[in-house]
Formats: C-alpha cells, sequence, structure tokens
C-alpha cells in the first residue's frame, strides 16, 4: 500500500523539525510573514513574484529569510508534481518571552500542501459588506504578515444568528474611516466610467500578488472607494492568486450579469498562469 503524499515540512534555518517550538515568536506575536500561492503540475507559475513579496515584506520587518533555493526545492519535493495550494510560513525563529527580537534568531519555515479550492460559481459570487473594519497602521499595511485576526473577525460574522447572505461567497472590509479596502481574502476591482479601480493599500490590506500582475494590465486607477462607488459599479471582481479572477454576480440587493471586461481579463490571465485555466 503506498504512504500518502507528506503534508507539511518544518525547519529552523537549514535544519528540517519534528514540531514547532513552544517559544516560536510566529506562535506567540504573529511575528512572521506567509505565502499562499496556487502550484501547477508541482510548480508554482508565480513563485518569483511571491518571494519578491516576503522579501519586500521581510525587509520592513527587519525579518531573516531561509536560503530561497532550499525553500523552493523543498517546495517542489512537496508537491510531488500535483495541483494544489502551496503555503509558506516564515517566522523570526525562537525568542524569548518580551516583544523584543533576538538578534541572530535562526528563521522558522514551514512549507504545507492543501487542496485546490472548488472552482468559483460560473454565474460569479455572492458578496456581503463586513462590520468589522480594517484598522490603519501604515507600518504593516500591504504585507501578509502573520496576524490576519481582523479577518478571521470578519469571516466569522457569517456565522452569526439571524446574519443576512449567510450563503456569501467572500465579504468586502473597510477601513475604520470607512473606505472600501479588499475582501477578507482578496482584492478588489470595479469598472466605473469604462476604467478599472483598485483601492490602494497604502494603510491597510494586503498587496496581492494577483492584483500586482492586473494592475498595469488594465491600467487600473488606484484610488479610495467608497461603498456607494462600489455598489454603483458597472462590474465588480475579487482577486487573489489561488482563485485569479472571481467575477461578482451580487452584493447585497444589486445584482451584475457577466461582463465581457471580466471575461476577457479571466482569459488573459489563464494565459498567464496555467494553474488558472478557465
Amino acid at each position: 500500500m503506498t504512504a500518502p503524499p507528506p503534508r507539511f515540512r518544518l525547519f529552523r534555518g537549514d535544519r528540517p523539525l519534528d514540531a514547532l517550538p513552544s517559544d516560536d515568536r510566529g506562535l506567540a506575536y504573529g511575528d512572521g510573514l506567509f505565502e499562499t500561492m496556487r502550484a501547477h503540475r508541482g510548480d508554482v507559475p508565480w513563485w518569483e513574484a511571491h518571494w519578491a513579496r516576503l522579501a519586500q515584506g521581510a525587509a520592513r520587518l527587519g525579518l531573516p529569510l531561509p536560503d530561497p533555493a532550499q525553500v523552493r526545492a523543498e517546495a517542489g519535493a512537496l508537491l510531488a508534481g500535483d495541483d494544489a495550494v502551496l503555503k509558506l510560513v516564515v517566522t523570526r525563529g525562537s525568542g524569548g518571552r518580551g516583544y523584543a527580537p533576538p538578534r541572530d534568531a535562526a528563521p522558522t519555515w514551514l512549507l504545507a500542501r492543501h487542496p485546490l479550492p472548488p472552482a468559483a460559481p460560473e454565474e460569479g459570487i455572492v458578496l456581503r459588506w463586513c462590520r468589522t473594519a480594517l484598522a490603519l497602521q501604515p507600518a504593516l499595511a500591504g504585507m501578509k504578515h502573520c496576524n490576519r485576526l481582523e479577518q478571521v473577525l470578519a469571516r466569522r460574522e457569517w456565522d452569526e444568528p439571524g446574519s443576512a447572505d449567510r450563503d456569501a461567497d467572500e465579504g468586502l472590509m473597510c477601513s475604520t474611516e470607512g473606505d472600501v479596502v479588499c475582501a477578507t481574502a482578496g482584492n478588489l476591482f470595479a469598472l466605473r466610467g469604462g476604467r478599472w479601480h483598485t483601492p490602494p493599500v497604502d494603510r491597510c490590506g494586503v498587496a496581492g500578488v494577483c492584483r500586482a500582475w492586473l494592475v498595469p494590465r488594465t491600467q487600473a486607477v488606484v484610488v479610495r472607494l467608497s461603498p456607494e462607488d462600489v455598489e454603483r459599479a458597472e462590474a465588480l471582481f475579487v482577486c487573489n492568486a489561488v482563485r485569479g479572477i472571481l467575477p461578482v454576480a451580487r452584493l447585497g440587493r444589486r445584482r451584475w450579469p457577466p461582463h465581457p471586461a471580466v471575461d476577457a481579463l479571466r482569459r488573459a490571465l489563464a494565459d498567464a498562469h496555467p494553474g488558472l485555466v478557465l
């Protein structure tokens, strides 16, 4: 009987670990970064873009990174030629109690493989508004850091007794100042006046890899959007590096039919990323 493939690999520096140390700063403080990537036949087509974002975040946090060649080799071995979701978590490593980071800690890093998500509905996804707001913190804005409690609170809203739109696929989050920032697990694009617009991520939110691919190709205007701007848009989509472009069919009472501009972008993305074929 063939053994099931491993689901994760854990390291400190370049050495394998059997378990996460109890004094790991990612566990204690969220002192780390992560990337969630779509793998196609054992490869990650956007590996360079993911690593570049990881390296930018690490530089801002003063976080040491493992050897990228070792990480990619271990990722390939873990994926074993399969289509999957690959998650890479890098923490500052072990440290004593207290917030002061150790000066010479070796990073702890974890690779985990997960099944692909289900395909999005052909007619598009359903969105809802989230009450939980994103705090303004420019020092952390754009990074995929390991503290995602705001998104956790927002996602819990689906399960509250009497919650409207419990069948929603995603939720839109605003900042504490009321401007629309993103979905709980993706970036937002809105077609207004025949041109694509997307919110900035300079005060909160994540600078998505798929968003970075789309902005220059759509010549999108990066501008703050109000909830009214979004609800009056000609078309909407949410995007991320795992699921690609997700057309929006409904948000509250507003409904959108399929839009040719969204369909064209999905075809272009499928040409660029073999894992995101339609």
